[in-house]
Formats: structure tokens, C-alpha cells, sequence
């Protein structure tokens, strides 16, 4: 991966230079005399949401663990530590983080500032357990801001990369657990008429894969918290599904090798929670994501909508997944006051004939008031989408306070965020 591409490849970014601070007091000095710069993560994002013509300035090097305070339960991290580095810490402290996203491989505040999610029925996005959170203003001052004492919180976690450069956060901890994980194999569609609820409620986390060859999920992994009364065994077959006999990659014909293991051996909640392992790199420059979010009342009338145009996606598809994510209170949240479930796409690397097909699922989805992912591919107008934000006009007006002549701002946030 090149300093100039994201991830994926699928972007080259026009920024004419990138800076790579190792104290905060440099991303103060460089964010003051900049006219336009942006923060780069782990670059995981798919769209323009984080280009610019301007500066980038990346956060790899600002990626330490600053303090543990075991009095509150809360891990105080620079914003360019991955998700991976920070669980094997707090593993080894005795702590854990409540959710976490399919890649241990993302930067925590690239993840929290596109509210990127994670799976559970009573699991909030991984913005969630943000307890505090340092900015870089576009004057280079550095301002904190705490949960339970500023109103500008709600409105900044899930930031867009339109306030500033979030240098420090401050997260929520849980004692660490132990997880075990089941698949169980073609589980058709017209099973979740019925027992969506029971479905996703049978685990601390659940995901369903489907290529979309037929309405069936190829598999759905039940990732669950252990206590000392569980037993081991699996049940052989559960809502038509037959339980899986060894690990599998969730993409049909794939080594399961960089997965996470299955089979229901036990595991930390960090080698669990996420579907590939940190040890293993993910692959770059094969794949484009996409995705959306529904609200859960209208989940299995969602799902057959897309059931119904499968054979413009199939063809496009390595595979699709589906999740559930709690209600929160974060004003540019997907999630915000209504419990969700997401429809998530991997394609495979053909942006010309993905593009064509992205709004025929946005045409199924839109009388379910669907939202794209911030960080990914979708083609919905800005028309379309704002409305979706009941507290937009707050956020905009946050905005232009944080930066009011848009040294945060490029195409995607001006089409989206700032102008009305």
C-alpha cells in the first residue's frame, strides 16, 4: 500500500503532500498554517470522505497508549493506534472493549469518527465507549471534550473528519472475557420472517453471509460470551441450518486460515470478536464495500427486497453480510436513537459495473429510509441523504464553529455536511 492510495486501491489520493507528526504540537503547527489538510488512519476507507487537494496529515505515528486508569475503567489512546495493538494490551491489563469491527487492522479514531460498527443486539458502534476526545481545531488550538460535560460531545465523536484532527481519546473498558464461535451453514432467507429476533439474539454476536446466489446465507457465525455454566456442545442444526464441520472463510472457496477460529473453541474476546486475525495483513486492491443501514423493524422486509435484484449483484459480489448494531445518542450516527441492522457488500474490484448496480439496491432500500456507511461506496445524492439526519443543522452549525473557513472540508463534505 503507497502513501498516495487508500487500502483498497481503488483511490488515488490528489493531496500534494503527506505529513507524518510525532508529537501533537506538530499537528498544531501544521493544522494552523494549512488553508486545507485531512486526516489519514489506516486509509480503510473506500470514497473521498478523507481526500483533499490540500495536506494530508497521518496518524501513524501518534499510535500509543497513553494511560490505563483502573479507577474509572477507561484507556486513554493517541488516535492513530489500531484496534489490534490496543486489545492485546488490555488483554494482557485484565480489560476489554465491548465491540469491535471485522478488521482488528483500522485506527481507532478513523473507525469512531465514521461510527464503524461491529455486531450485537446490545452492542453500540465502536464510538460508543468514547468516554473523551481531543481535537485540533483549524486555529491549531487542541480542545478536550468529555461525555458527561460537554454539549458539543454527541455532535463531535462521530466527527466526519469535518471538526479537526482527533489526536487522543478516551475509552470505556469492560473486564476482559473469554468467546467461543459456531457456524452454521445454508440458512434460508424465509427463516428471518419469523425468528429474526431469535436469530440475532442467540449470541453476543452474530453475522449472516450470503452471496446472493439464492435467498439463502451461506453461513452465520454466532460468536458467543462465555461463563462457567456454558457447555460446550453446539446443537447440529438450528433454524434449518446445519452446523458447520470446520472453520470457513466467509467468501466460498477461500482458506479460513487468516479467520478467527470457530468450531466453538474457546478464545479471548479479542481473537472473537473480529472475523480475521491481526497477525494475518488483509488483502489490498481486490475489493470495494458498500453499505447500509436499516432500521431493524424493517430488516426481513429489507432483505427481500435485495433477494429480489440478486442477480444484478451476485456477479459483482464476493459476498455480503449482515449485522445488528444498538440505538446510540451520536448526533452523525447511523444509529442515532434507532437500533439498526446493516447490509454490507464486498465487491469485487470493478468500480465501473459496481456503480451501476449500487443504485438499483439504494432504489430497493430507500422506502426503508436506508444510510449508507460514511466510509464507503454508494451513490445516493445529498438530497437524499440529509434528511436521513435529523441533527444535521446541529452538526453544521458545529461545524462552522470548529472550522469556519473549511480547512476540514473537501468535495464530500461540502456536498454532504456544509452547505444546506
Amino acid at each position: 500500500m503507497t502513501k498516495d492510495r487508500n487500502w483498497a486501491g481503488n483511490l488515488r489520493y490528489q493531496a500534494r503532500e503527506c505529513l507524518v507528526p510525532e508529537q501533537v504540537e506538530q499537528v498544531q503547527e501544521w493544522v494552523a498554517r494549512s488553508e486545507q489538510i485531512k486526516t489519514l488512519g489506516s486509509r480503510h476507507s473506500f470514497n473521498t470522505i478523507a481526500d483533499c487537494r490540500g495536506s494530508h496529515i497521518s496518524l501513524e505515528k501518534l499510535n500509543r497508549v497513553i494511560a490505563l486508569d483502573r479507577t474509572n475503567h477507561r484507556v486513554t489512546v493517541e488516535g492513530g493506534i489500531r484496534y489490534g495493538e490496543l486489545c492485546q494490551y488490555l488483554h494482557q491489563a485484565g480489560y476489554a472493549l465491548h465491540n469491535l469491527a471485522s478488521l482488528p487492522h483500522i485506527t481507532i479514531a478513523g473507525a469512531c469518527a465514521t461510527a464503524t460498527h461491529g455486531s450485537g443486539d446490545h452492542n453500540g458502534n465502536l464510538a460508543t465507549c468514547v468516554a473523551a476526545l481531543d481535537i485540533v481545531k483549524a486555529d491549531g488550538d487542541s480542545v478536550t471534550l468529555t461525555r458527561d460535560e460537554d454539549e458539543d460531545f454527541a455532535g463531535a465523536v462521530v466527527g466526519l473528519g469535518a471538526l479537526g484532527v482527533i489526536t487522543k481519546l478516551t475509552l470505556d473498558l469492560v473486564p476482559a472475557f473469554q468467546m467461543r464461535q459456531h457456524v452454521y451453514e445454508q440458512l434460508p432467507l424465509a427463516q428471518l420472517e419469523a425468528s429474526f429476533d431469535a436469530i440475532f439474539s442467540s449470541a453476543y454476536s452474530v453475522s449472516l453471509f450470503t452471496d446472493w446466489q439464492e435467498p439463502v446465507f451461506n453461513q452465520a457465525w454466532l460468536k458467543q460470551r462465555l461463563s462457567e455454566a456454558d457447555s460446550p456442545e453446539a446443537e447440529a442444526s438450528r433454524w434449518g441450518a446445519a452446523l458447520a464441520q470446520t472453520d470457513v472463510h466467509p467468501v466460498p472457496g477461500m482458506d479460513a486460515e487468516p479467520c478467527s477460529p470457530q468450531m466453538g473453541v474457546q478464545g479471548a474476546w479479542h481473537d472473537r470478536l473480529p472475523h480475521f486475525r491481526f497477525e494475518f495483513q488483509p488483502s489490498a486492491g481486490d475489493e470495494l464495500q458498500s453499505e447500509y443501514f436499516i432500521p431493524r423493524e424493517h430488516a426481513y422486509a429489507a432483505l427481500s427486497a435485495v433477494s429480489r435484484i440478486r442477480a444484478h449483484i451476485a456477479p459483482l459480489l464476493h459476498i455480503s453480510e449482515i449485522r445488528t448494531i444498538a440505538a446510540d445518542e451520536l448526533w452523525m450516527s447511523p444509529c442515532y436513537q434507532q437500533h439498526m441492522v446493516a447490509i454490507h457488500f464486498t465487491w469485487k474490484a470493478d468500480w465501473d459495473a459496481v456503480r451501476t448496480v449500487l443504485p438499483r439496491i439504494e432504489a430497493a432500500l430507500a422506502p426503508f429510509h436506508a444510510r449508507p456507511h460514511w466510509g464507503k461506496l454508494f451513490t445516493m445524492p445529498a438530497n437524499k441523504l440529509q434528511p436521513l439526519y435529523v441533527k444535521l443543522p446541529d452538526f453544521r452549525q458545529l461545524v462552522h464553529r470548529y472550522d469556519p473557513q473549511g480547512t476540514f472540508a473537501n468535495t464530500f463534505v461540502r456536498d454532504y455536511i456544509r452547505e444546506a
